[in-house]
């Protein structure tokens, strides 16, 4: 797990190459512009960094010059995994012929020995392919190199060769690849030779080679990487299935060179063009319509200005707008996994649910550092523990208490642990709401509004201190239907076969009250929802028609298509579901495309590796996932019963009262501190709120009522209506605007 920047330009052939070649590499793409990549992903890898250059002039003249950046936190081989990892194939003293770029190599190739580069574990890494050398020792040594030395120079003497046509190939990568023992067994049958011991970094290397873009379908587990190709003269950049991992990209022009830059972190993106990166404005105006999807869900798949942008999940890309065949290629897993959601599909058995998940939370289980699981006492995790103590009974469970939770779970999950004879541990947590979350935002660079981020930190500080890996139970309730939501759907289809005017005029005499888990308040959210847009209402943190009164609705669209990132529409695919009612098929949709890795798995890589903790997610396994996807509603909500197949799993291995036990979440009294100040929140809140400019400087475009913003406040703080949830959003998008507007772009 770690964090990943870098940086392309593109200098088109003529008079702007000659003179991009006069300008040395280090000036074309300035240290200081990797400096603030490297700062904005420094707390993701304490255990080491590096960085690593090239040059290439291409067929037809154009100059690319290319900067990768790397923070390391070593988890799987401490000695031979750091990163950037360099592998060089040049002429036949290296072991073979140069394999040429389309990466489609004949078997009779001979063997693949490249020579590999990475740096000393706890070292920075300076790696300069254009000269060939690291300075002087700092660490840059071929991987069974014992000694100091410089590392080979990579130009035309050393290879006989133009030093533009060695094989290179360079990656940096965030993320951990559960299969990485399998694909290397495969790769080393088909002739490749590997350097280090068991890095799965090494594995992306060959696999490239190998394979070219093909090797991410090979791939099972959480990335975030880029891979330099110098034959191809290209940069390509992946992300996982589910996006679990995060990457960014911006694309400038400078100087009639095209800049395009990558970042794990949208601040490193940002804060670029306060160092000179032409078209990247942090104050470039967004208006209500770019803030709103934020606003109202608290989330969204597209960063809240015209720069950054993110990957979408499932897919890769080359940066550099050039492929081994000289044609832009964007490969979409995301159609694979959309494709797959069939509820009319397969049956899944409680059998093979089983032992998908057993394969899965094993697969899960390598490390080189003390490894955990978190534990709740809940379904989800509880089957996470009982599955890792059967394979590693040295693995630990731990449950963090917070002291203003309105549950304890530790004693349940106690009683888990001891029915499973496993290791428990109880960690204390003490929180800092305010200054906590001033520096998640921040960090963040997004107005992320979950307030279960707050929690998730607490609980990642505190399991920090006894792990450096924790398995949870990210995609349980997504893939197994676990929301109280979920219930929620059939009450849905039943109130919209009533005509919309009876739907309004219901919702108006239906008002919540101060309870936000009463029945009454349930009951006038459920109708409130029919009367608007739907199940996707359930999910907003201004339903309909709190959006309206805030100033959202009528200033951008909030419909379906305003959260498909990427062409999807969950309309036009009603066909496909049958008979199953196209709202049941929205909702799974929506769920497991968006809602999972805009706020779910968000919130958890933000909050874990705020502290440098890898959380990872046995639910997420490929095959597991899709055999999820593909089974029928009924299947999975047995009898309408909330996550029902996995609880009969569970029942294979714990009591009823542990299976059973009512649904409890990770909620924070959120409201409660507005109101008493714990932690500093309530001076925060009506520190941002009543400033001059709570949405930050004019320039970012941002209006909203201030009459109803006040209005909530007083309804909240006289206890007259519960508004936690809503103004929790609000001074977060408050914070991110106060940000951005001190950056200065």
């Amino acid at each position: 797990m770690c964090g990943i920047g870098g940086i392309i330009k593109v200098t088109p052939a003529g008079e702007a190459a000659a003179a991009a070649l006069a300008v040395p590499p280090r000036e074309a793409i300035p240290e200081a512009w990797l400096d603030v990549l490297d700062e904005s992903i420094r707390h993701r890898g304490p255990d080491g960094q590096g960085r690593f250059r090239d040059r290439v002039v291409r067929a037809d003249g154009s100059v690319v010059d290319v900067a990768l950046v790397h923070r390391r936190l070593s988890i799987i081989d401490h000695g031979g995994g750091a990163q950037p990892m360099v592998s060089v194939l040049g002429g036949p003293e290296l072991g073979g012929p140069a394999l040429r770029a389309g990466r489609a190599a004949s078997p009779a190739r001979g063997a693949m020995r490249p020579l590999l580069f990475h740096g000393k574990p706890n070292a920075a890494v300076v790696y300069d392919a254009v000269r060939g050398t690291g300075p002087g020792n700092t660490g840059i040594l071929p991987a069974d190199s014992s000694g100091g030395t410089d590392v080979p120079p990579m130009d035309s003497q050393e290879h006989g060769q133009d030093a533009h046509a060695t094989d290179l190939v360079a990656v940096v990568f965030n993320g951990c690849i559960y299969n990485h023992r399998d694909l290397r067994r495969e790769l080393q049958s088909a002739g490749h030779e590997f350097r280090t011991d068991h890095s799965d970094t090494e594995v992306l290397l060959h696999g490239w080679r190998e394979w070219g873009e093909r090797l991410f379908e090979n791939l099972d587990g959480m990335y975030a990487l880029a891979i330099w190709d110098r034959l191809a003269a290209s940069l390509v950049i992946a992300r996982d299935w589910f996006g679990e991992k995060p990457l960014y990209t911006i694309e400038t022009d400078r100087g009639g060179a095209g800049v395009k830059a990558l970042c794990t972190a949208v601040p490193g993106l940002l804060n670029l063009g306060a160092h000179g990166v032409q078209g990247v404005d942090a104050m470039s105006p967004m208006g209500v319509q770019s803030i709103s999807p934020w606003v109202k869900f608290g989330w969204n798949q597209v960063p809240p200005a015209w720069n950054p942008v993110e990957l979408c999940i499932g897919s890769s890309q080359f940066l550099s707008g050039q492929t081994p065949s000289d044609a832009p290629i964007s490969s979409d897993r995301f159609a694979h996994l959309s494709a797959a959601m069939n509820p009319i599909g397969s049956t899944l058995s409680v059998d093979a649910l089983d032992r998908m998940l057993e394969a899965s939370v094993a697969a899960r289980l390598e490390s080189d550092v003390p490894i955990g699981c978190f534990l709740s006492g809940g379904i989800d995790s509880s089957l996470i523990a009982r599955y890792a103590h059967l394979t590693r009974p040295d693995v630990a469970a731990f449950t963090v208490r917070m002291p203003t939770a309105r549950f304890d779970e530790s004693p349940v999950a106690g009683r888990v642990a001891r029915h499973i004879g496993m290791r428990h541990q109880v960690l204390e947590c003490q929180p800092a709401p305010a200054a906590d979350l001033v520096a998640l935002i921040q960090q963040l660079g997004l107005p992320f509004g979950d307030s279960s981020l707050l929690p998730s930190h607490w609980v990642s500080r505190a399991a920090r201190e006894v792990a450096r890996v924790a398995l949870g139970g990210d995609g349980g309730d997504d893939l197994f239907m676990g929301y109280d939501r979920h219930k929620a759907i059939r009450w849905l289809r039943w109130l919209d076969a009533l005509p919309r005017e009876s739907r309004r005029a219901l919702a108006g005499a239906v008002a919540a009250d101060a309870n936000p888990r009463s029945t009454r308040t349930r009951l006038s959210r459920l109708i409130n929802a029919s009367a608007h847009d739907g199940y996707k209402e359930l999910v907003a943190i201004f339903a309909a028609p709190f959006d309206e009164h805030l100033g959202l609705r009528g200033q951008g669209e909030h419909g379906w298509n305003a959260i498909q990132p990427f062409g999807m529409t969950c309309e036009g695919s009603t066909d496909r579901f049958g008979a199953l009612n196209a709202s049941t098929a929205m909702a799974l949709r929506f769920d497991r495309l968006f809602y999972l890795p805009c706020d779910i798995l968000r919130k958890t890589d933000t909050a874990s590796m705020s502290v440098a903790l890898e959380v990872r997610a046995p639910f997420l396994d490929h095959t597991l996932a899709l055999a999820a996807m593909n089974a029928p509603v009924s299947c999975l909500m047995p009898r309408g019963q909330r996550k029902g197949l996995l609880r009969q799993v569970a029942r294979k291995y714990f009591p009823a009262e542990i299976v059973d036990r009512p649904k409890q979440g990770f909620a924070i009294p959120i409201g409660e501190w507005f109101r008493s100040d714990y932690g500093g929140m309530k001076q925060l809140l009506m520190d941002h709120l009543n400033s001059a400019e709570p949405w930050g400087p004019p320039r970012l475009g941002i209006e909203l009522n201030m009459k109803f913003v006040r209005q909530m406040v007083d309804e909240h703080m006289n206890e007259q209506r519960d508004h936690s949830q809503r103004l929790y959003m609000l001074l977060v998008l408050s914070i991110w605007a106060k940000w951005m507007g001190s950056l200065g772009g």
